[in-house]
């Protein structure tokens, strides 16, 4: 498959390196934290390029490694709530088990919210 790249990304990581942004490493981080969940390969496919499509349209060509962490948290989350957690807890590095609680603290107040919504 060919896809169209917009601009050349480099990802600024945690220790100041500088590294060209891999879209096959994304790809890679999302695999392991859906790795046995029921969700369509092709999902993940949308999900990866809308991820890309929206860095490379951000109009910087260096992105935190935070950043890029924050908005696949986001498509995460909206796709399959245990992978957001497999991949929230390596990504903010979980050390406890209450790191765990507070984020399905989160989720579960979102999912409250979402039914106030609906009704």
């Amino acid at each position: 498959i060919e896809r169209v790249q917009l601009r050349e990304l480099t990802v600024i990581k945690r220790n100041g390196r500088r590294v060209p942004f891999d879209r096959d490493k994304l790809v890679r981080s999302l695999q392991i934290s859906l790795r046995k969940r029921p969700v369509d390969p092709e999902r993940v496919e949308t999900m990866v390029s809308a991820i890309v499509r929206e860095l490379e349209s951000g109009g910087e060509a260096e992105i935190s490694s935070e950043t890029i962490g924050e908005i696949v948290m986001e498509h995460l989350r909206s796709l399959d709530d245990v992978a957001y957690v497999r991949f929230a807890s390596v990504y903010r590095n979980f050390r406890e088990a209450k790191d765990f609680h507070e984020l399905l603290g989160e989720l579960k107040g979102d999912e409250i919210k979402g039914e106030e919504e609906a009704s």
